[in-house]
C-alpha cells in the first residue's frame, strides 16, 4: 500500500484547472519578458548617448580628457548592465512559449524544457543576487573600515 502511495505521489497529472493556470502564468511570462526586452533596447540607447552627454558636459566644465573617460566608462557600464537583465529575459521568453506551445500541443518535451528555461531564469537570478549581496556587504565592510581611519 506504501509503494502505491510513493508511486502516485511521483506521476502527477496536469488537469484542466492547472493547464490554466499555466496558460495564464505563460501569458505574463511572456508580456513581462518583452517588456525586459523593450527596456534591455532602452537601456541601450540611454548608454550610447549618456556616454555622450557625459563627454560633452565634462568637456565643457574643463574636464579635458575625463569626459571622455567618464562618458565610455558610463557607457559599458550600461551596456553591462543590459546584458545582464537581457538573459533573465530571455529565458523567461523561451519559459513563456514553450509552455504555451507544450499546453496547445499537449507535448511532454515541450514542457520539460520549458521548465528547464524557468529553472535558468529563476537560477541566473539567484546567483546574480548572491554577487549583488557580496558587493553591498564588502562596501559596508569598506565604509567601516574607511570610517574608523578617519
Amino acid at each position: 500500500m506504501d509503494q502505491q502511495t510513493n508511486q502516485n505521489l511521483f506521476d502527477l497529472q496536469f488537469d484542466h484547472i492547472v493547464n490554466g493556470y499555466l496558460g495564464e502564468t505563460a501569458k505574463w511570462a511572456k508580456f513581462l519578458a518583452i517588456i525586459g526586452f523593450i527596456f534591455c533596447a532602452l537601456m541601450v540607447i540611454i548608454a550610447l548617448f549618456a556616454g555622450t552627454i557625459m563627454s560633452t558636459m565634462m568637456s565643457s566644465i574643463g574636464g579635458g580628457g575625463a569626459g571622455m573617460l567618464g562618458g565610455g566608462f558610463i557607457t559599458v557600464i550600461y551596456l553591462i548592465l543590459t546584458a545582464v537583465y537581457f538573459f533573465p529575459c530571455l529565458y523567461l521568453y523561451k519559459f513563456a512559449t514553450q509552455v504555451q506551445s507544450a499546453i496547445h500541443s499537449n507535448e511532454q518535451t515541450k514542457l520539460q524544457n520549458s521548465f528547464r528555461n524557468l529553472k535558468a531564469c529563476f537560477k541566473f537570478m539567484g546567483i546574480l543576487f548572491i554577487i549583488i549581496m557580496c558587493f553591498y556587504v564588502l562596501g559596508i565592510i569598506g565604509f567601516l573600515v574607511g570610517s574608523a581611519f578617519m
